[in-house]
C-alpha cells in the first residue's frame, strides 16, 4: 500500500534483553483515523514493541516510520511532544497532585520564570468540561476512581494534541458501564482522525470496537486482518499456533466436607456477609467493581481488619490479623494488584516464587538452595512460564507472566483455601486455558478454590457456585446445575449484581 496511507509503520523491529530475544520481527501498520487492535500471548512482544515506539526502550535493530519519516524517540516525553501516546495497563497516577497538574505534568503554563497555576486551572477546565468529567481541575488525583484516572489519561493525550493513542488492556480494571463510557470516548477519538492501538486479550471488546487486528506469537509477527473477515477462533489460532478446544476446561471434582466458613463478617466496604466453600468446590465471586468482593477476601487473608464476624477452618473457629497467621493456617490469596501486592519486582523470579515458603527450604539456619531452584523450576514448567532464567528479576517478565510467578509463589505453599482475584486478568487466552485447568485439578487434590472475577463468562464456565454481591451484601447465590439446566443465566447474575 502507499505509504501516505500509515500514519504509523513499524519495519522487523528487534529488541534483546540479555540472553531473552524478546522481539525478533516487529512489524506493525496503523492508518489515522483506525481503532487498530494487537493480539498475542504474554511475551509475544506487544508490550515491548509499544515500548520502542514511545522511546521506553531503544530497538536493536529495524525501522520506525511516524507521519511518513523516520521516527526514534529518546523517551516518552519525546513521543508526546511528537503525537504519540500511551496509557499502559497498570496506572501510576501522583496521588497528591491535582488533575490540572497531572493533565500538564512537564508542561506546565508559566508567566516568565514562575508558574501560572490559575491559567492551567483554566485550560484544564476547559478540556475536562467537553468530556464531561465530574471533578474540576483542583482535585486531587487520589479521589478519582481508577476508571477516571484512565480518563484523565485519555484527555491528557488529547490536550497535547496526540495523533495515535497507545491503550494497554485499558478495561482490565473496568466495570461494565465504565468500559461503555471508554468505548464512547474511543468512538469520539476516532471521528476527529486520532489512530489507536488496542492491547486486549478480551475478544469480545476487540470485535466490538477495532478495525483491524495484528497478531504477534513468540516476539514475531504473525499477520494482520480485518476484523469483518476473521473469527474469534482463526485469532486464537494465529496466536497461539494451535487450537484451543476450550477456554473454560471445567471438570467435575468430588465436593466434599465444608473447609472454610465465614459468619457475619462486616468490615470496610461489606457488611453481613456469611458463606461457606467446600473440598473440591470452586466458589465464584460475581459483582460489579466496588461492591465489596475484594474488600471481603482481603480481610480474610488479614490484608485488611475485620469489625465484626467470625471465620472457621476444619471446625475450628480461627483469628486471623495479617497474612502470616493466614499462611500459617493455609489460606493464601492471589491479589488482583500483583505489583503492589503480589510481587517484589526488582527480585529474581525465584526469590518471589520462594518467599513464601523459606521455613520449609530451611536445613537448621541455612537456605537449602538446590531444592528452593528445583522446586521453583518445577512449578515454572508447570505453569509454561516464559523467562531465559529464574535468577532474571520479575520485572523482566510480561503482566500475564508475572501473574503466573504469583501463582506459583502460592501454589508452592500447598494451600488448603486458595484465593484467586481475578486470576486471569491481563493474560492471554491459551494462558487462560492453563490457569483454569490448574484451577480443576487443585479442586481435584481436594483444595477448596475461591475465584473473584469481574468476567461474567469466566464465573459462569468455571464455578460450582456463584455468590453474586450488591453493595457491600450478598445479595443471592447461583449453582452450576441451575445454568446447565438453563433456569439461571448471565442476565439473571447481572440483575442480582444490580440490586434486583
Amino acid at each position: 500500500m502507499n505509504k501516505e496511507n500509515y500514519i504509523l509503520e513499524c519495519h522487523n523491529i528487534r529488541k534483546a534483553f540479555g540472553g531473552t530475544q524478546a522481539l525478533k520481527n516487529g512489524e506493525l501498520y496503523i492508518r489515522p483515523g483506525e481503532v487498530h487492535a494487537l493480539l498475542g500471548e504474554n511475551g509475544a512482544g506487544k508490550s515491548t514493541l509499544m515500548k520502542c515506539i514511545i522511546g521506553l526502550y531503544s530497538f536493536d535493530g529495524g525501522e520506525i516510520l511516524y507521519e511518513g519519516k523516520p521516527f526514534r524517540a529518546r523517551g516518552p516525553v519525546e513521543a508526546l511532544n511528537a503525537g504519540i501516546s500511551m496509557i499502559h495497563q497498570e496506572l501510576n497516577p501522583e496521588p497528591h497532585l491535582t488533575i490540572a497538574e497531572s493533565i500538564f505534568l512537564n508542561r506546565e503554563s508559566t508567566r516568565g520564570i514562575f508558574l501560572d497555576k490559575k491559567r492551567q486551572n483554566q485550560k484544564a477546565d476547559e478540556i475536562l468540561k467537553k468530556f464531561d468529567f465530574p471533578y474540576g481541575a483542583g482535585t486531587l488525583m487520589k479521589k478519582l476512581t481508577l476508571a477516571q484516572m484512565q480518563m484523565i489519561e485519555i484527555i491528557k493525550a488529547v490536550s497535547c494534541n496526540a495523533r495515535l493513542i497507545i491503550m494497554d488492556e485499558p478495561t482490565s480494571s473496568l466495570d461494565s458501564e465504565e468500559t461503555r463510557q471508554l468505548f464512547r470516548t474511543i468512538n469520539d477519538l476516532k471521528k476527529q482522525g486520532v489512530a489507536m492501538i488496542y492491547i486486549s486479550h478480551r475478544m469480545e471488546e476487540i470485535f466490538e470496537i477495532c478495525d483491524r487486528v495484528s497478531v504477534f506469537r513468540d516476539g514475531t509477527y504473525v499477520g494482520e486482518k480485518d476484523l469483518e473477515h476473521v473469527s474469534k477462533e482463526d485469532l486464537i489460532s494465529m496466536m497461539v499456533g494451535r487450537k484451543i478446544e476450550n477456554v473454560f476446561p471445567k471438570t467435575e471434582c468430588e465436593i466434599g466436607e465444608v473447609v472454610f466458613r465465614a459468619e457475619n463478617l462486616k468490615g470496610n466496604g461489606f457488611e453481613n456477609v456469611s458463606f461457606e466453600v467446600r473440598k473440591g468446590e470452586i466458589l465464584g465471586i460475581s459483582g460489579l467493581v466496588g461492591s465489596g468482593r475484594s474488600e471481603t477476601m482481603r480481610a480474610i487473608f488479614g490484608l485488611e481488619p475485620l469489625e465484626e464476624g467470625k471465620l472457621f477452618l476444619e471446625g475450628k473457629e480461627v483469628k486471623i490479623k495479617n497474612p502470616g497467621q493466614a499462611i500459617r493456617k493455609g489460606i493464601c490469596m492471589v491479589n488482583e494488584d500483583r505489583k503492589s501486592w503480589g510481587l517484589s519486582l526488582h527480585r529474581s523470579i525465584r526469590e518471589n516464587m520462594s518467599v513464601a515458603t523459606l521455613p520449609f527450604k530451611q536445613k537448621r539456619l541455612l537456605l537449602n538452595k538446590k531444592r528452593e531452584e528445583k522446586e521453583c523450576k518445577e512449578i515454572g514448567e508447570l505453569l509454561k512460564l516464559k523467562a531465559a532464567s529464574i535468577e532474571h528479576d520479575a520485572f523482566s517478565l510480561s503482566g500475564g507472566n508475572q501473574q503466573k510467578v504469583v501463582l506459583a509463589k502460592w501454589l508452592l505453599a500447598d494451600p488448603k483455601v486458595l484465593i484467586l482475584d481475578e486470576p486471569t486478568r491481563g493474560v492471554d487466552v491459551g494462558a487462560k486455558s492453563e490457569i483454569h485447568s490448574l484451577m480443576c485439578r487443585f479442586a481435584a487434590k481436594g483444595m477448596a478454590v475461591i475465584m473473584i472475577s469481574s468476567e461474567l463468562p469466566e464465573v459462569m464456565g468455571m464455578s460450582d457456585r456463584i455468590l453474586v454481591y450488591h453493595e457491600g451484601r450478598i445479595n443471592g447465590e447461583v449453582k452450576r446445575e441451575e445454568l446447565l439446566a438453563g433456569t439461571q443465566n448471565q442476565e439473571t447474575i447481572l440483575n442480582k449484581a444490580f440490586g434486583q
